[in-house]
């Protein structure tokens, strides 16, 4: 009795065991038994055509719409500074003097000989107008006095350095006692309530960009809205590139003249495209393919890729508006599988 109490559970824990195998056997026939009458569950969307849009980033250096440096045209010591970084100035404003004695300015000279022959036209104005002499000699002495004018205003924007632009004096490239030489960078003017870069874009890009395209500059977390105001005709043959030409607005003017900045086109070509994310797209092969629904079956398509646009790529050839591409559940698919379309 003792003996076939004993043998009772492991008969029961073997009996357990091979229904357990059943069971799981049972359920994964079920799950493909299901596959096989309803379908493999996918979700569909509709193909459309839509404008084809493309996305370019390029790094460029950003400065004033409109921007200045002012050089020495004497070499000699700065004697004064007058403004400082930040300040604001008008056109024709003196920001470094040089000193007058300087004999290569020949300061006094200069003025000098316009004072005499702004003294000496007046004189023969009036001889001139009471008959006392010709016009040849009134018309004479004018010219003297308009060459002796133009030599004492060379001479005093030698001498005291005017700003040749009105805005903001975004750099002064010297100190009061530094000796420069003729031609060295003095400061720089810039009007920064807008900026400007010039971007070399790739043969392969610029039959995207046109004057108008919208695009954006990202400096230091700041964004900036402007849009492409020129486009060469011609390739630079040094950077094997076309230029293009930038502007955004600076309303606050939080972005500086002379930082490297994202700028990015968004540009748009005169055509529309069926486009689709790539996450849709079966590579087997080397070829891409794409499921589509038609009848109750998956049927794959073999398509043709054109422009890569972020994460969405041009279809050229394969799909057509109004096809119902499968945009969930392809792993799973074959050619003619039958499928269980989901509705959102």
């Amino acid at each position: 009795m003792k003996k076939l109490m004993i043998g009772i559970p492991v008969v029961i824990t073997g009996l357990l065991m091979m229904s357990g195998c059943t069971k799981e056997q049972t359920q994964a026939k079920s799950m493909e038994q299901l596959h096989e009458e309803n379908g493999i569950p996918v979700r569909v969307e509709s193909v459309v055509q839509k404008p084809l849009t493309s996305e370019h980033t390029y790094f460029a250096v950003l400065t004033g719409i409109l921007e200045s440096t002012a050089s020495a045209h004497v070499g000699d010591k700065v004697d004064k500074i007058l403004y400082r970084v930040g300040d604001s100035v008008q056109k024709d404003a003196v920001v470094i003097t040089f000193p007058t004695d300087n004999p290569a300015a020949q300061y006094y000279q200069a003025k000098v000989g316009y004072e005499h022959a702004e003294a000496t036209v007046k004189r023969m104005e009036n001889l001139f107008n009471n008959g006392g002499i010709s016009q040849q000699e009134y018309e004479n002495a004018r010219t003297q006095y308009m060459v002796s004018k133009a030599n004492w205003d060379a001479v005093k924007q030698a001498v005291k350095v005017q700003a040749p632009i009105s805005g903001t004096i975004t750099s002064i490239n010297v100190q009061e006692s530094d000796n420069v030489h003729s031609g060295d960078a003095l400061f720089t003017i810039s009007q920064t309530s807008k900026l400007k870069a010039k971007l070399w874009v790739p043969e392969s890009q610029i039959h995207d960009v046109a004057i108008g395209n919208p695009t954006t500059a990202t400096w230091n977390g700041i964004t900036l809205e402007g849009t492409v105001t020129q486009v060469d005709m011609s390739l630079n043959t040094k950077q094997q590139a076309f230029g293009v030409a930038v502007e955004f607005e600076n309303p606050d003017q939080k972005v500086m003249s002379g930082v490297n900045a994202e700028i990015e086109i968004i540009a748009a070509a005169n055509r529309s495209a069926v486009v689709i994310e790539r996450k849709n797209i079966v590579m087997k092969d080397n070829r891409a393919y794409v499921f589509v629904a038609d009848k109750g079956a998956a049927v794959a398509r073999e398509i043709t890729i054109g422009k890569e646009l972020g994460l969405d790529v041009e279809v050229k050839s394969g799909l057509r508006p109004g096809d119902s591409l499968i945009t969930e559940g392809q792993m799973l698919l074959s050619n003619g599988t039958k499928i269980n379309i989901i509705k959102n």
